[in-house]
């Protein structure tokens, strides 16, 4: 049985291992990694059969030219022994799911129109957005998660997730606190 979990720091070498598998080192001259690299995704999943990861999808904070705020999706990748068993579609489910209920608006990412499509992205509010460096625009894609959200958003996309060695500060502790609201009393 296949397990989707979050992503843990010791899964870091498998993830490469499987993104490499897939994608080849042409990933790394992505447009979409020069907004990822050096970042901390928002949200990362695994897939783990057992204790082997046989997929991986993350998104991260991003935002419009205009500044709106935007997760990209990628990359999601599944090992080529289990592609076309569904368990692409499931990590998609789960992680569009998760951006949905911590509130963010949109999905933007860079991928095939007639395998996303299925998931809701489109076109319709890409067409003045642009991605840092050379992509094909038709396949620059997104969900809305609250309509609305893209309606004229314009400009080049920017990575807005904090750097992977960036340290918390006291007023960022302060705001996770205020977020978790009130603790409740020990007994």
């Amino acid at each position: 049985m296949i397990d989707v979990i979050d992503e843990a720091p010791w899964h870091m070498a498998a993830r490469e291992e499987l993104l490499d598998l897939v994608f080849g080192q042409a990933r790394f001259e992505k447009p979409s990694e020069r907004l990822r690299e050096g970042r901390l995704p928002e949200i990362a999943l695994s897939a783990m059969d057992g204790d082997v990861l046989v997929g991986t999808v993350r998104l991260w904070r991003a935002e419009t030219g205009d500044g709106r705020p935007v997760l990209l999706l990628g990359p999601l990748a599944v090992s080529p022994a289990l592609q076309g068993a569904g368990l692409g579609g499931r990590l998609m489910r789960m992680a569009l799911n998760r951006a949905a209920v911590g509130g963010h608006g949109a999905v933007i990412l860079v991928g095939e129109p007639a395998y996303y499509a299925r998931f809701g992205f489109t076109a319709a509010h890409t067409g003045a957005l642009a991605m840092p460096g050379a992509y094909e625009q038709r396949r620059l894609l997104a969900l809305e998660l609250a309509d609305g959200v893209l309606e004229g958003a314009f400009g080049t996309l920017r990575a807005a997730a904090p750097l992977a060695g960036a340290r918390w500060t006291a007023s960022d502790a302060e705001e996770m606190a205020m977020s978790l609201g009130p603790w409740p009393p020990l007994r």
